[in-house]
């Protein structure tokens, strides 16, 4: 159930507890039935409560679960991102070194300091 089902049901709960209240106070009994109604309907009261409290907090476990689960799945992701990033990055400088070694250290090279100097 979603956490919308949660409140769904307790307002369900509430609303069948105040509509049997009303219900019995409008309806054509004597007094005496209507007392003994009334303290029936209190007397459930608590086991509604506890029914609503129950429903609440099972609701709450589940939308801590799914926000745990969905924090785990959501850091593994991110882990293999930041890995797959490092490896992009270290494949670059590899492919950056390897073709900055291959380049002389100078532009010129020593025939053309050779060349320039006879000039």
């Amino acid at each position: 159930m979603s956490n919308g089902a949660g409140k769904f049901f307790g307002g369900l709960i509430v609303g069948t507890a105040i509509g049997a209240v009303v219900g019995v106070l409008f309806a054509p009994r004597a007094g005496k039935e209507t007392r003994q109604v009334l303290k029936r309907s209190a007397q459930d009261l608590p086991q509604l409560a506890e029914e609503l409290g129950s429903n609440v907090q099972y609701q709450a476990d589940r939308f801590t679960e799914q926000a745990q689960r969905t924090i785990d799945e959501t850091l593994v992701r991110l882990q293999e991102a930041i890995a797959t990033g490092q490896e992009a990055s270290r494949k670059l400088q590899d492919e950056l070194a390897l073709s900055m070694s291959g380049l002389p250290n100078n532009s010129l090279s020593e025939d053309d300091h050779t060349i320039e100097d006879e000039e």
